[in-house]
């Protein structure tokens, strides 16, 4: 039952968290307004997107830098290529409860020699849970120094399909909000 209990406390843990974690970091010494153009650059290492989420990474991208005020450029060489690398990491949470309660009728797990533990002991409870953590880093590059100008990294828990493409529509939209452009 009390296993339950932590897991459920668990699970709601991840669960109020904000599903997507998003840092950025800019050139500070580079002048954002000559970009009028960008290109998605084609995935080169990594486990592919699944449909639905290159999807969402495609038309988040076009309608957040949009907003920006870059045009997407499918011919010629764009002021602005957009790479992508997505990849997942197993990952292990372990978290420890302790319990300061009195215990009914002194119905305890362990002992400690000959004499139990005293009445009100503390009772440790330890839940190891496995997860999988993604990662999206969108490096922007300019094209004419070839020098990475803006990265975003996203993470998040990997999930069904649909919840990963929303986790990716969450994390486009977040990267791209903090490109130093109006």
């Amino acid at each position: 039952m009390k296993s339950k209990f932590i897991l459920l406390l668990a699970a709601a843990l991840f669960s109020s968290c904000s599903p997507v974690s998003v840092t950025t970091d800019y050139d500070r010494t580079v002048s954002f307004q000559k970009y009028k153009t960008y290109a998605l650059a084609p995935a080169r290492k990594g486990p592919p997107l699944s449909p639905s989420s290159e999807s969402a990474l495609r038309d988040t991208l076009r309608a957040e830098m949009a907003k920006k005020g870059l045009v997407e450029k499918s011919s010629g060489k764009p002021d602005i290529a957009i790479a992508r690398h997505a990849f997942t990491q197993d990952k292990l949470a372990v978290h420890e409860y302790t319990d300061w309660g009195y215990s009914v009728g002194n119905t305890w797990p362990y002992r400690y020699g000959n004499y139990g533990a005293w009445a009100g002991a503390p009772r440790t409870y330890v839940d190891v849970s496995q997860y999988t953590q993604g990662t999206l880093i969108l490096d922007f590059v300019d094209t004419k120094t070839n020098k990475l100008v803006f990265r975003g990294t996203g993470t998040a828990l990997v999930g069904t399909t649909q919840s990963n493409a929303k986790k990716i529509t969450e994390a486009v939209t977040q990267i791209v909000a903090d490109f130093p452009l109006p």
